[in-house]
């Protein structure tokens, strides 16, 4: 008798210990794999709002470039820029892919120019088969490919080079659906008034299972609804006034 009130504590701490055990693993967190851009400049700003909406659903988000089988990894979504015909049948396309150039506010730079343009430092996006961020392809476009800017500097992963921008260190070719939340805060603006369209490609939400678990669902959800609103803001922004 003495032993078991001495143990009447323990157990009742070990009973509810087993409980949230499995209370935890009845409740598994969504898992969303994404690249490193997306993850950095697009989803991480607005997870919050998420986590506000739906306090009751865990997300663990695995940023990765690499391509996984999401069945094999125990992924439940993932956020890809893709050609479009590379993108597995059911998924859904969030937005396209618009470029502009972009700079922090404190350079006071309103467009690139023949005048402006030695007096700038380029940032240069150092990965193959990107043609479109490519800086000779847009300078040639605009009549300043002869003209030198004062210097470049070079990153192989692109969310560094969109802080380095917004650090002032000069003017990256912005990816304009993904920094968009840098825009609407106006930690970055949009330099001149020529945007380009990239063709047969996008962001798309891949999901592991046609019908995912609720939780699951709720955030494909909020994906959805959040890519409608950076669909409808860059219209705006192109159409209006630049920021």
């Amino acid at each position: 008798e003495r032993l078991a009130r001495l143990a009447e504590d323990w157990l009742r701490d070990y009973a509810d210990y087993a409980a949230s055990l499995r209370h935890a693993q009845l409740r598994p967190p969504v898992t969303v794999t994404a690249t490193i851009g997306i993850s950095a400049l697009w989803l991480l700003p607005r997870l919050r709002e998420f986590q506000a909406l739906h306090p009751d659903v865990d997300v663990r988000l695995a940023s990765s470039n690499r391509i996984v089988d999401l069945h094999r990894e125990g992924i439940d979504l993932a956020l890809r820029y893709c050609p479009d015909r590379d993108v597995p049948d059911g998924s859904l396309r969030l937005f396209g892919e618009t470029v502009f150039p972009v700079a922090s506010p404190a350079l006071g730079i309103a467009e690139l120019s023949a005048a402006t343009l030695p007096e700038l430092t380029l940032l240069y996006f150092d990965v193959p088969g990107f043609a479109w961020l490519n800086w000779e392809d847009w300078l040639t476009a605009d009549d300043l490919g002869a003209i030198r800017p004062r210097g470049t500097l070079h990153f192989n992963h692109y969310d560094q080079l969109i802080q380095a921008a917004v650090a002032g260190q000069g003017v990256a070719i912005g990816r304009a659906e993904l920094v968009s939340p840098l825009l609407e805060r106006g930690q970055l603006r949009r330099i001149g008034s020529a945007h380009r369209a990239v063709g047969g490609r996008g962001y798309w939400l891949v999901q592991a299972d046609a019908n995912p678990r609720d939780d699951v669902r709720r955030f494909a959800g909020w994906i959805a609804e959040v890519a409608r609103q950076t669909r409808d803001g860059l219209a705006a922004a192109l159409d209006g006034p630049r920021s």
